[in-house]
């Protein structure tokens, strides 16, 4: 059925549905517009609760897994929020240092899809942070109306310290060898492309369907960088190529793939924008890159 649903959706929907969750239009105004696209028992309230994420049943790695061993920490943002708190996951049965990676969240704090791939960073072979730059309010509010509210309220800056703050801490870990890199999604994509134009000794740099730096930040770019974009999300790909141009001017190493047909968010197995055979490709591409930059570089 869900299928059924997801097929018979226009294009218009899902974009009307990326401008909601994007803070471009309010949820009046997108059952308003949608209901145009309203047929039977497929309304727009309907179609709305359809699109939503949908977390306690599409974890892959839930809390508690017997292979990790996993806990809230808190850390330094001097630049930041002052105090940051994050997930911390370590694979259990590995001797020795491991690589680090950061994961970054979307535009609405550290939700339970975001620490089951935190969870999947460190099953694959790294010790993972996941940071909430929700932290000042008290964390990730439950939903995600709740947090997109919240982290309209904070300036994106101000949490991109709080990240880098967050990479100065997994990088001087006992357990880590100081090789760090960085993978976030929409927003967490923007902030994984800052990170790579601020920080010289990142490892390598991992952004899902995310915002471009200012091209004047290119040349400050020293880690390798590998994009994933949706074929079908215009709002990000309208910056990719005054981007990726600038990258080429200046000798930067990055691969970009364009996922043919997908919407953006493609990667977030919560929701029916999720493609379950893009997103496998495009994380196992995400691991083979980071254990290629991270794994066995001193």
């Amino acid at each position: 059925m869900k299928e059924i649903i997801k097929e018979n959706l226009p294009r218009e929907v899902f974009d009307l549905f990326d401008s909601y969750v994007h803070s471009l239009i309010s949820r009046r105004q997108f059952l308003d517009q949608a209901s145009k696209y309203a047929v039977g028992t497929m309304t727009a309230s309907a179609m709305l609760d359809f699109l939503s994420p949908k977390y306690t049943s599409a974890q892959q790695i839930r809390r508690g897994d017997s292979r990790l061993s996993e806990e809230y920490i808190t850390y330094d943002s001097p630049d930041g929020a002052g105090t940051m708190r994050a997930l911390l996951c370590i694979p259990k049965d590995v001797s020795g240092a491991l690589p680090g990676v950061v994961v970054v969240h979307e535009n609405r704090g550290l939700n339970p899809h975001i620490e089951d791939v935190c969870r999947r960073a460190s099953l694959a072979g790294f010790i993972s942070l996941a940071p909430d730059a929700l932290t000042p309010f008290g964390g990730y509010p439950g939903t995600d109306d709740e947090g997109r509210e919240l982290q309209r309220q904070r300036d994106r800056n101000e949490m991109l310290e709080d990240f880098i703050a967050g990479y100065e801490y997994l990088r001087t870990h006992d357990q880590c060898t100081g090789r760090v890199g960085v993978v976030g999604f929409c927003f967490g994509g923007w902030i994984s492309n800052m990170m790579a134009t601020r920080l010289p000794g990142l490892g390598a740099a991992v952004p899902f369907y995310g915002g471009q730096p200012d091209i004047e930040l290119v040349p400050q770019i020293r880690s390798p960088l590998l994009f994933h974009f949706a074929e079908n999300d215009r709002r990000v790909n309208t910056g990719w190529p005054a981007y990726e141009a600038a990258l080429k001017e200046h000798g930067k190493e990055y691969t970009a793939y364009i996922y043919e047909g997908l919407q953006h968010g493609f990667h977030n197995d919560t929701t029916p924008r999720f493609d379950a055979e893009g997103a496998k490709l495009a994380w196992k591409r995400t691991v083979a890159f980071f254990n290629k930059h991270l794994q066995n570089q001193g």
